[in-house]
């Protein structure tokens, strides 16, 4: 999120300023893939297999739509904020013959409802903070209404400096609530190795060694995690449980843009699935394998400034 929440910010800045050479004022390096201002994003991740203990063991195609909206809020000489309603909706859709064990979790019931706020503020020519925040309520809407489902947030704030046109370097920190609360470091390298080459890392969340083939088109080598937390309740009960699963995405995706509007990007690789919480009495047999995501976005629209 930070790597998204700096390009936007900076994307936003120089379309409100309308200046040429943003590149050398704004954080964020040349060659990196152009900011997301409105996302549409499809992933299909097939082979999921858990053991039911009245069941046996049922195979699933896990699936996924999302769609995101940034829209500036404040812009002002040293600050911009952004803000970023979205949705999700996912499924887990049956490959096995008879009763399905986890029927709530197929027909796209699974929902979330979720709100970003980023803030972007610059301390001088090459010191910028830079913070997060995601809020979201993620339930099975077939067994939960939205007021029952408990608010699960993320928040972040780490500190951005540019060493260089082509490096910089920034760390922070990340508190996450949701199923638990955690709180991790945050560290942001990006290098470029040549005009045609570079590194970028936000971790936690992503690492990923970018390949600049021409202007309009870019490979990835990467690994990003990828988080899910919903609150179910299959048994009526006066609380609700848990589905929550931590995977890691490695893989490559090709992203190209289409003219200065818009562009699409292909991710393909493994899953591999580091925890999961499903339902009471389920065990993962196979959760890691192939997933593909699919995104079509539109970027930042570009006015031309009147002399």
């Amino acid at each position: 999120m930070f790597s998204f929440c700096r390009k936007a910010a900076a994307a936003f800045l120089c379309l409100v300023s309308g200046h040429a050479v943003c590149q050398s004022t704004q954080p964020g390096l040349s060659g990196m893939a152009p900011s997301k201002w409105i996302t549409f994003r499809n992933t299909h991740s097939p082979g999921k297999v858990y053991n039911f203990a009245n069941a046996g063991p049922k195979t699933y195609t896990y699936e996924e739509y999302f769609v995101r909206a940034w829209l500036p809020v404040v812009h002002a000489k040293n600050v911009t904020v952004l803000l970023g309603p979205n949705y999700r909706t996912e499924q887990f859709e049956s490959k096995s013959a008879g009763e399905n064990p986890i029927r709530s979790m197929a027909g796209w019931n699974l929902r979330s409802y979720g709100l970003d706020l980023n803030s972007f503020v610059r301390l001088d020519s090459a010191l910028w903070v830079v913070a997060t925040s995601h809020f979201n309520k993620s339930g099975n809407s077939s067994e939960l209404s939205l007021k029952d489902i408990p608010l699960n947030y993320t928040v972040s704030a780490a500190l951005l400096r540019k060493k260089s046109v082509d490096k910089e370097i920034g760390a922070g920190i990340m508190v996450n609530q949701s199923y638990k609360m955690i709180i991790l470091p945050v560290f942001i390298f990006n290098y470029n190795f040549s005009s045609h080459s570079g590194i970028e890392m936000m971790l936690p969340k992503r690492v990923a060694w970018r390949q600049n083939l021409s202007r309009n088109d870019i490979i990835y080598l990467r690994g990003e995690s990828v988080t899910r937390t919903y609150y179910t309740n299959p048994s009526a009960l006066p609380s609700p449980s848990v589905y929550r699963r931590v995977d890691v995405d490695l893989g490559m995706s090709y992203n190209r843009r289409l003219g200065d509007w818009a562009g699409v990007e292909l991710s393909v690789g493994y899953r591999k699935n580091i925890t999961t919480k499903l339902v009471e009495g389920a065990l993962p047999v196979r959760p890691s394998g192939l997933a593909m995501t699919l995104d079509f976005y539109l970027q930042v629209p570009r006015l031309k400034r009147k002399h």
